[in-house]
């Protein structure tokens, strides 16, 4: 079904209001179509409200709201951003209506709302890329579970903005905080995924799916921790980088390779399992290690800090891109991105992720460098000016022949942002980039002399 009739024209719709979606708005804004722009958010993000044609601002849960807005609208086509909306079913409620949706049904999304999902759908498919792992639905079987791992991963079984995931000797010290823990999550969602902790480098995989064929992006390297030298609690994500090769520089052409069969061996899974198309974003969370590349988890929709050091480079104008998902033709267009290196800075405000000053001001730079964009995340536009809301505020992006030039132009942005805030200065930087490297290269170094 084609994005445009002629009484109706492109009319986009648009879900969400972090940095990712002010990103994916930047991106249908300059599309060679020329489409209407509708976005509909949880709070007023300026960058959003700059690209936008009209807006709405409510519950991007709300099935009823999204759709009567989709109907004012005349949607021809939805973009979901972030995981609540697919969580909740909006794709379905949106399909329903006859709009085209970039984003997986309800069903499907469980490949990221449901870590228990996950391993046993790569468990029933074969797919050999998992920790030894357990699912537990009691405090007793957790208990027992936990007493043969050394070392651990504690993973709550939805959704907790990457907030809910917690490690051994980093977050908890002991067995018992460890149990205490998993009888939380327990309470909560029934179940826990108890894992055995990995030890290697993380990165993020994101592929276009239209169903049929996967085309995948760029590989980045997210930075969880949210102080430097990876260092304090996890967070939704203090930034990320991106190389002019498109892959990473602590791995093998193997890696890269095995990434990619991995993503398509899920998604070939995923669509047996559930008997429909997968029509979205899959985005693969993995790790390497001294054995190989094994899966972390997996998201159903694009990620955020990582979409940012992808759209940017993003030289295929993106409708064209979703018309191929929509229509299944993915296969057969040629997508393209700049052969440039990114480096994303989040600005946070202080005490984030735990205790987050919040209602506070925050002045953006008036004036940036041509390689440097500004993305407006959580916060609220009001007539006094922009207010944080509690998580993170700006994405500050530098773009480069090289990764030091990304990394400089970020840095000089980031520090120009007036406010109680904190950013972590290390991304991106060649100091920590060569640890990582220097890491892998040890690890792979043990287990040849073993």
């Amino acid at each position: 079904m084609p994005l445009q009739t002629p009484d109706v024209g492109v009319n986009v719709l648009l879900i969400g209001n972090g940095a990712r979606e002010h990103a994916l708005a930047e991106a249908i804004k300059n599309s060679k179509q020329k489409p209407r722009l509708h976005c509909f958010m949880g709070s007023r993000n300026p960058g959003m409200l700059d690209c936008s044609d009209s807006s709405f601002t409510g519950d991007i849960t709300d099935k009823a709201a999204i759709c009567a807005f989709a109907d004012k609208v005349k949607a021809t086509i939805a973009i979901i951003g972030p995981e609540a909306p697919l969580a909740a079913g909006v794709t379905d409620a949106l399909q329903e209506k006859g709009i085209q949706v970039i984003g997986p049904t309800k069903i499907a999304a469980q490949i990221e709302t449901s870590k228990a999902f996950t391993r046993h759908l790569l468990e029933k498919y074969d797919i050999h890329a998992s920790p030894l792992h357990k699912t537990c639905t009691s405090v007793s079987e957790a208990a027992e579970w936990l007493s043969k791992l050394d070392q651990y991963v504690i993973k709550a079984d939805g959704l907790r903005s990457g907030k809910g995931v917690k490690l051994s000797e980093e977050h908890l010290k002991t067995k018992e905080e460890a149990l205490l823990y998993a009888e939380e999550c327990i309470k909560k969602e029934g179940r826990v995924v108890i894992e055995e902790k990995l030890i290697g480098q993380e990165f993020s995989l994101m592929s276009f799916s239209d169903g049929n064929t996967l085309r995948h992006m760029p590989l980045v390297q997210d930075h969880k921790r949210a102080h430097e030298n990876d260092e304090g609690v996890n967070t939704g994500g203090m930034g990320s980088y991106s190389m002019p090769d498109h892959s990473l520089p602590f791995l093998t052409a193997q890696d890269v390779k095995q990434a990619h069969r991995l993503n398509e061996e899920v998604i070939t899974a995923l669509q047996q399992e559930i008997q429909q198309p997968y029509r979205g974003i899959l985005y693969g969370g993995f790790i390497a290690t001294a054995q190989g590349i094994q899966i972390i988890e997996y998201n159903a929709r694009f990620g955020d800090p990582e979409s940012l050091n992808i759209l940017s480079i993003l030289k295929t104008d993106i409708l064209n891109i979703f018309t191929a998902m929509i229509e299944g033709t993915l296969g057969s267009l040629d997508i393209e991105f700049e052969r440039k290196a990114t480096v994303c800075k989040y600005i946070v405000p202080e005490g984030y992720p735990d205790n987050p000053v919040k209602n506070e001001r925050i002045v953006l730079p008036k004036k940036i460098m041509s390689n440097t964009k500004i993305y407006t995340a959580t916060v609220d536009d009001r007539y006094e000016g922009l207010y944080m809301t509690g998580s993170r505020a700006v994405a500050c992006l530098g773009i480069g022949n090289t990764i030091e030039e990304a990394e400089q132009s970020a840095e000089h942005t980031a520090t120009q942002v007036q406010g109680k805030v904190f950013h972590r200065k290390d991304i991106g930087t060649t100091e920590l980039i060569q640890k990582r490297i220097d890491h892998m290269k040890s690890l792979r170094t043990i287990t040849q002399l073993a």
